[in-house]
């Protein structure tokens, strides 16, 4: 039982998915800063006020917190931008200067 674990746990793909994971969760942390530290102030200075937490509206007594639903679809669309235009964009960019590899199809043995 232990043996099966092994193999499954030092497959290939098992490792890459993990450094990716860390990776991918690393890269959020610099992009909500990123939003945090400039955008957000960048934002405070042209509209006078840093953040959306501020607007809710009340009906029998239940709070909608439409302004920290605000907060975090800005900052989803800032992360997404970010990914897009670093990360996609340039490997894109990257891919199609590589040469391409022939895909050589096998014809099947027929009898």
């Amino acid at each position: 039982m232990m043996e099966g674990f092994k193999k499954f746990i030092l497959k290939g793909n098992i490792i890459e998915m993990a450094v990716g994971v860390v990776m991918g969760v690393a890269f959020g942390n610099v992009v909500n800063a990123l939003v945090k530290d400039l955008i957000t102030p960048l934002i405070a200075a042209v509209s006078g006020s840093p953040d959306f937490s501020g607007i809710f509206f009340t009906i029998n007594n239940s709070k909608f917190m439409i302004g920290d639903f605000l907060n975090v679809l800005f900052s989803f669309l800032t992360i997404s931008a970010t990914i897009y235009f670093l990360v996609v964009l340039p490997m894109n960019k990257l891919m199609e200067k590589l040469p391409k590899k022939k895909v050589v199809k096998n014809k099947p043995n027929i009898r």
